[in-house]
């Protein structure tokens, strides 16, 4: 066996479990607790900012399809990532277990990958922040000047007010400070009660005329409406479903997880995709899909949509309510990119610096100011839609990955303890490998390039830095 297929001990996984304090799992959530976790991780940045460009450039009221193409292919990879989760009885990250059952290069591939899902997410979400900021300051006669609003490439110099959350974040990351589980519990209230509301007061303010035709007539541009539009949407929206598989890191936490498991994997996505729909759906129907294309509106779509209303109160407490949920997701997604960067360096595969640990803070503080600086330089210079189309490719392919692996695992482990069994095994991954890669292949082919670029630069680290210094 190749030295690059070398795999990382189980033993010393759960020896640094043990370290870490994370290696009695306590198994204390039901099918109703799973689900609860599934829709506060799904609801968030990617439904509040993409559903507006999708809408505007590729779909028009046929977004609502979008959402249900994005939600099958989640569903597939669910299952696959549930069974992966459970193999290794510790919490962490596909990273992790690619490393202990498909060998190194496979964990470095998710690993690097995983990065530009979560730093290029972060800058997604950031963009979107400051626009509905600013949305925020224009109903109270303020406004941030046009040019801080956006980079050079969309017209302006800077987009400002992105940067300004990034660094925020970044140094409370960095400084260690946590938010409570209560405080993260009234943000997904919040976030939820913005869904349900807008839903039910916007749908009686629903313009039938604004609906047709449902599904655009392509211009004559694959993706730019007609049904290759709504695939391609399906691949860019992909992004509000981001967070679903933190159902599937909590397999060992789960009672009964080969009954809860499907339950909060599916569960949490069937009533997602049911709120995504009505969403979608009202957000149409109160606004013609062509006014969610202005080059500064249409990451903020449910401030324009709601100005089709009377609720001049609801504009406020929405957005106020977006800029607190989007402030958090921008903080667990950096969190999230430093954990994955952490392990890398832990096991040689990145230098020290990674893996340096604040004296006082006990946090990775050079890392979280490294991608400070990465994440606020995408969020400052490059559009909104970019990115967005980057964080999606990054995790579809991520998703594909894992499929594989569980393909590959019951073939090289068939009687490893599996916590959960993918059913039907291997038409589910390999399913979940074919609705994943419809909707890689059918975006933007810039956006193709620049995850093989992403790719590249990830294998000559590899090969230059990391099999040399690899502890494994």
């Amino acid at each position: 066996m190749s030295d690059h297929y070398h795999r990382k001990p189980l033993e010393t996984l759960l020896k640094e479990a043990g370290d870490q304090g994370e290696g009695t799992l306590v198994r204390r959530l039901g099918a109703g607790s799973l689900v609860a976790l599934g829709i506060g991780a799904i609801i968030g940045a990617g439904l509040f900012s993409l559903t507006g460009v999708v809408a505007a450039e590729h779909a028009g009221p046929a977004v609502t399809l979008s959402f249900i193409i994005s939600a099958i292919g989640c569903a597939f990879a669910g299952l696959c990532y549930a069974e992966f989760a459970s193999m290794i009885p510790i919490a962490g990250s596909a990273y992790t277990y690619s490393y202990a059952t498909m060998g190194r290069i496979w964990a470095w591939i998710i690993g690097w990958d995983l990065v530009l899902e979560y730093a290029v997410g972060a800058a997604m979400v950031s963009i979107s922040w400051s626009q509905y900021l600013n949305k925020l300051l224009q109903m109270h006669g303020m406004h941030i000047p046009t040019e801080l609003m956006a980079g050079p490439f969309e017209g302006g110099i800077i987009n400002l007010p992105a940067v300004f959350i990034v660094v925020c974040m970044s140094l409370l990351l960095a400084r260690g400070t946590r938010e409570s589980a209560g405080v993260n519990s009234v943000i997904v209230v919040l976030k939820v009660a913005v869904v349900l509301l807008f839903i039910a007061l916007g749908w009686s303010y629903i313009n039938p005329a604004n609906l047709t035709p449902y599904i655009p007539e392509n211009t004559g541009t694959f993706g730019h409406f007609g049904w290759s539009g709504v695939l391609q949407g399906a691949g860019i929206i992909f992004f509000a479903y981001i967070g679903f598989d933190a159902v599937s890191t909590a397999a060992q936490e789960a009672k009964n997880p080969a009954r809860n498991m499907p339950i909060g994997i599916l569960g949490s996505l069937l009533i997602c995709t049911i709120l995504y729909v009505l969403f979608g759906h009202v957000m149409t129907g109160l606004a013609p899909y062509t006014e969610f294309g202005g080059t500064h509106d249409k990451l903020a779509p449910v401030a324009t949509a709601i100005a089709h209303t009377p609720y001049i109160w609801l504009q406020q407490g929405v957005i106020i309510a977006i800029l607190a949920g989007y402030s958090s997701v921008i903080l667990v997604m950096l969190l999230g990119q430093s954990r994955v960067f952490y392990s890398m360096s832990h096991d040689g595969l990145l230098p020290k610096v990674f893996s340096d640990v604040h004296p006082k803070y006990r946090t990775p503080f050079k890392s979280n100011l490294l991608f400070m600086v990465f994440v606020s330089l995408f969020a400052a210079l490059v559009p909104g839609k970019v990115v967005g189309e980057m964080t999606s490719i990054g995790t579809l392919l991520a998703f594909i990955l894992v499929s594989i692996g569980v393909m590959i695992m019951r073939r090289k482990m068939p009687d490893a303890p599996r916590a959960f069994r993918t059913p039907l095994v291997p038409l589910v991954p390999i399913l979940g490998v074919v609705v994943c890669g419809a909707m890689m292949a059918a975006l933007p082919w810039d956006t193709w390039l620049r995850l093989v670029v992403w790719l590249a630069i990830g294998m000559w680290v590899y090969f230059r830095y990391s099999v040399k210094h690899s502890r494994y």
